[in-house]
C-alpha cells in the first residue's frame, strides 16, 4: 500500500560516476552477547526509547473489533516457477543506498522501499486491505487510532525478529534531525500523536486528527526501520550511505559494482513466502539491475534478449521500434492492459523563485503558449490523454469541470500584454526592459526530448523562448530539489491518496530538498491543504479537493500535460504471467519485480528460454502474441 513518503520522480534515477567493484557492506548485526547481557542491553535501550514524549507503554483497551482479510482472491499464479535471473535496467547509478536523507529521493530507492514490507497492503483488484507485517487491524470509535497485531513470524533479513518496538523506534527515526530529511520531520511531526506498545507484537498508532478508515490507514502507517541497526547521531548520513539496511521483503542486495549494476538475491527462507497473498510471487532467484544510460542502447539490449522485459508506453517504441522478426516469430510478446487507478502526474512547474513567474499573467500566458495537443497528435500518436488537472484516476476526488488551458495565441498575447510583455524583438521573442521572455526547461528523460522540441518550437509563435536543459537523471532531479531550475518538466509517480501539501504548501516553498517545484506560497491555498489532509468526511474531502484543484488551475501554478491510463510493455516469451496478466490496480511498471501490493507475479521459465534461443538459431517460429485487455478502459 502507498506509504507516506516523499514522491518519487518517475524515470529519474540518481547517479554516480564511481566504477570501483565492491561487495555490499555487511548488515549491522545485533551484538554477540550472552542471553543475560543481551537482556540487559535491550532493557536499557528500551528505557531510553520510551523517554520520547510520543512513545509509551500501555494496556490494551477492551472491545477492539479486530479485522483481517483472507477471503479476497489470490492474484498470483499457482503455475509460477522459482529460479532464474531477471535482467532489468536503470539509467544511472544511485548516489546512496539510503532511502531518506540527502540524495536519496531518486527512482532507484523504490527497489529498496518495495523490499521493506508494509504493515498493511492493498489488493490490486478489490482495493481491500490485506495483511502484511500486521495480521490484524482495528480502530477506535474516535477514528484517530489504528490498532495493529504484528505477525510473530516476521523477521528482518539478518534474522532479528521484528517487534512493536521497531515500529515505536521508527517514529523516533523519522523525527530525528540526524537523518537530515526535513520533509519527514515535518510530515510525521504534524501527523503522529502517540505510539503505544502493548506487548512485543501489539501496538497502536494514534493520529493527531480524526480520519476515515482509508485515510487513517494511509497516514498511520509508515516504512518500518530496524531498531537494532540504526544509531541516530551526527554521523548517521555518512555512515549509512552505502550500508545495506536489513529488510523484511523477499530480496536483499547481494552484489554491487558501483556505476555498473546492483544485484538482488531472493531469500530462500523468507518468512512470508507461504502466506496466502505472497505465495507464488517474487519468483526469480536473482534480479540484476544494470546501468544503461542511453535509451536507444537500452532498447537494443532488450531486442537482443539481454533484458527480459521493457516498457513500451512511448508510442515510437510500441508502433515502430519493437516490431519485425522477433515479434512476428513470437519470440517477443506485447501487452497493452488498461488499468483503473491513479495516474502519474506529468507537468510543467514554473518556479516562483524567479521573478518572471511571480506574475500570474505570465504563468497563464506560458500555459497558452504550450501546444500540448500537437504533441498528443504527433509525437504521442494519439495514444495518450490530455491531463486536465493535477489529478487523474481518483474518482470523486477529481474535479472533472476543470479543463487545462489550450494553445491559444490570442489569449497568450492578452496575458503577456497585461504583464508588460507586449513588444517583440527582431526574432519574434517578446522583450521587456532589455530582457527576453525566455525560460530554461530542466528535464532528465532522453525519450521526452522530441515532445519538448515541439513545445519549444510552437512557443516561439507566442513570443516565448524555451531553452532545453537535458541533464542525466541524477543531475536533473538534484537541480530541481536544490531550486536551481526555472521550469521543471517532470513526472511524479501516482499517489493512491493525493497529497497536495508537499507540492503546494508555502512551508515547502523556496527551500531545498522539497517537492514544491513551483515554489508556490499561497496563503489562500495553505489552509485548504491542511483541511483536506485532515478532513474525515469523504464528501467534504472531495469538495476540498475540487477547491484546491480549481485554485491551482486559476492561478496557473501547474501546466498538466498527458497521461497514459494503461500498462504497455514487451517481454520475451520465457517471461511468464498470470491470467490475466495484470490487475485493475496494477501500475505502469508491471514488469517491475518487487512491489508488495501488486508486483512480482511473473516468473522466468528457464526451459522456455532454452527452447526459444534454440528456435531462434534454427529459424523456428511460434505464434505471435499481442494481448490488448480493455476490461477496465474508461469511456
Amino acid at each position: 500500500m502507498k506509504r507516506i513518503a516523499m514522491l518519487i520522480l518517475v524515470g529519474a534515477l540518481a547517479g554516480a560516476a564511481c566504477s570501483k567493484k565492491s561487495e555490499p557492506e555487511a548488515e549491522k548485526k545485533a551484538p554477540v552477547l550472552t542471553d543475560a547481557q543481551t537482556a540487559a542491553v535491550n532493557k536499557a535501550d528500551l528505557e531510553e526509547l520510551f523517554k520520547e514524549t510520543y512513545l509509551e507503554r500501555g494496556t490494551m483497551p477492551k472491545g477492539i473489533n479486530w479485522l483481517t482479510n483472507d477471503s479476497d482472491p489470490v492474484f498470483a499464479s499457482p503455475k509460477a516457477k522459482k529460479g532464474g535471473t531477471y535482467y532489468y535496467w536503470m539509467d544511472s547509478f544511485p548516489l546512496t543506498l539510503r532511502t531518506v536523507g540527502p540524495d536519496s529521493n531518486g527512482s532507484f530507492r523504490s527497489n529498496l522501499f518495495h523490499n521493506q514490507m508494509d504493515l498493511l497492503h492493498m489488493h490490486p483488484e478489490t482495493g481491500n486491505l490485506l495483511p502484511g507485517l500486521a495480521t490484524h487491524w482495528g480502530t477506535n470509535k474516535e477514528q484517530n487510532t489504528l490498532y495493529l497485531k504484528l505477525n510473530p513470524n516476521a523477521r528482518w533479513s539478518d534474522g532479528v525478529p521484528l517487534t512493536a518496538y521497531d515500529v515505536a523506534f521508527t517514529l523516533k527515526f523519522y523525527l530525528s534531525k540526524h537523518i537530515v530529511a526535513p520533509w519527514y520531520n515535518t510530515q510525521y511531526g504534524e501527523e503522529y500523536d502517540m505510539i503505544t506498545v502493548y506487548d512485543d507484537h501489539t501496538l497502536a498508532i494514534r493520529s493527531k486528527n480524526k480520519r476515515n478508515i482509508k485515510d487513517l490507514v494511509y497516514y498511520a502507517t509508515f516504512e518500518i526501520r530496524p531498531r537494532h541497526f540504526h544509531i541516530l547521531d551526527k554521523d548517521w548520513v555518512k555512515r549509512t550511505n552505502w550500508q545495506i539496511e536489513p529488510n523484511t521483503g523477499a530480496y536483499l542486495i547481494s552484489k554491487i559494482e558501483k556505476g555498473k549494476f546492483i544485484e538482488f538475491k531472493r531469500k530462500k527462507d523468507w518468512w512470508a513466502k507461504d502466506l496466502k497473498y505472497f505465495k507464488n510471487r517474487f519468483n526469480m532467484d536473482k534480479v540484476k539491475i544494470s546501468v544503461i544510460r542511453d535509451a536507444n542502447v537500452r532498447l537494443e539490449h532488450f531486442l537482443k534478449g539481454n533484458l527480459d522485459g521493457y516498457p513500451l508506453v512511448i508510442p515510437e517504441y510500441w508502433h515502430s521500434k519493437v516490431t519485425g522478426k522477433n515479434v512476428d516469430n513470437g519470440y517477443i510478446q506485447k501487452v497493452w492492459f488498461y488499468n483503473d487507478r491513479p495516474q502519474p502526474i506529468y507537468a510543467i512547474y514554473m518556479s516562483q523563485s524567479i521573478d518572471l513567474f511571480k506574475n500570474k499573467d505570465v504563468r497563464i500566458g506560458f500555459a497558452h503558449s504550450l501546444n500540448v495537443d500537437k504533441v498528443l497528435k504527433t509525437v504521442l500518436r494519439g495514444d495518450y490523454d490530455r491531463m486536465e488537472t493535477n489529478t487523474m484516476g481518483h474518482g470523486v476526488m477529481d474535479n472533472k469541470k476543470i479543463k487545462a488551458r489550450r494553445f491559444d495565441l490570442a489569449k497568450a498575447d492578452e496575458h503577456f500584454k497585461k504583464a508588460g510583455w507586449e513588444k517583440r524583438g527582431p526574432d519574434g521573442i517578446r522583450v521587456k526592459d532589455g530582457k527576453r521572455l525566455s525560460a530554461r526547461v530542466t528535464y532528465g528523460y532522453d525519450a521526452h526530448t522530441d515532445r519538448l522540441v515541439v513545445l519549444k518550437e510552437e512557443a516561439k509563435k507566442a513570443g516565448v523562448e524555451l531553452t532545453l536543459q537535458k541533464l542525466d537523471g541524477a543531475a536533473s532531479f538534484k537541480s530541481m530539489l536544490e531550486n536551481q531550475h526555472e521550469i521543471a518538466y517532470t513526472g511524479w509517480g501516482a499517489q493512491d491518496r493525493m497529497q497536495y501539501w508537499g507540492q503546494y504548501h508555502s512551508d515547502n516553498a523556496h527551500k531545498p530538498q522539497k517537492n514544491n517545484f513551483g515554489n508556490v506560497a499561497d496563503k489562500v491555498l495553505d489552509p485548504w491543504l491542511i483541511a483536506y489532509k485532515d478532513e474525515f468526511d469523504e464528501t467534504k474531502k472531495a469538495a476540498l479537493a475540487h477547491k484546491i484543484q480549481q485554485r491551482i488551475h486559476d492561478e496557473a501554478y501547474t501546466v498538466t500535460l498527458w497521461a497514459a491510463p494503461y500498462i504497455r510493455f514487451g517481454h520475451w516469451r520465457w517471461m511468464k504471467f498470470p491470467d490475466p496478466v495484470a490487475s485493475k490496480g496494477s501500475k505502469d511498471t508491471t514488469i517491475y519485480p518487487f512491489d508488495g501490493d501488486w508486483g512480482g507475479v511473473f516468473w522466468i521459465d528457464e526451459e522456455v528460454k532454452k527452447e526459444t534461443k534454440a528456435a531462434m538459431k534454427a529459424g523456428k517460429k511460434f505464434p505471435p502474441v499481442l494481448i490488448k485487455d480493455t476490461r477496465h478502459k474508461k469511456g
